[in-house]
């Protein structure tokens, strides 16, 4: 009885040792990707747009001007603001920009030109941590200035 229980002991081991090495390799590689990253690097813009049109001809331009990695565009939104000494709400989308800190201030500069508002809002807030493969990519997409 005992010999069958070593054996089967060594079995085990001898089929789940690659697979929890496999695992633990890539948790590793996580960890130092994630560790190496540096907080910062990228930011998240956020710009308010009147209509879905203006916000995909303006997403395109920062993509295609590799500006941005990727801009996702919210619909449905409605902003309350005071304008001119009124109150004001209107309906708009929402996009969220995914960046370079580096790019932030050429980024700004392509909305304002492209946007039809007299006073766009660009706000930005850098990016402290995120999924490394994800992090690398817009890294990839949206070269350094």
């Amino acid at each position: 009885m005992k010999v069958s229980h070593v054996y089967m002991g060594l079995v085990l081991v001898a089929v789940c040792m690659p697979l929890f090495l496999s695992a633990g390799r890539r948790l590793f590689s996580s960890m130092a990707s994630s560790a190496n990253y540096v907080a910062g690097t990228h930011s998240m813009a956020f710009v308010t747009a009147p209509s879905q049109e203006v916000a995909k001809k303006i997403a395109s331009g920062l993509v295609k001007n590799k500006l941005a990695a990727c801009v996702n565009i919210i619909p449905g939104i409605v902003s309350v603001y005071e304008w001119q000494n009124e109150i004001n709400e209107d309906p708009e989308v929402l996009m969220m920009i995914k960046t370079r800190t580096s790019r932030l201030e050429e980024l700004t500069k392509f909305v304002r030109e492209n946007h039809p508002y007299e006073v766009c809002e660009v706000i930005s807030s850098k990016i402290d941590q995120g999924n490394p493969p994800y992090l690398d990519w817009i890294s990839e997409i949206v070269p350094e200035k």
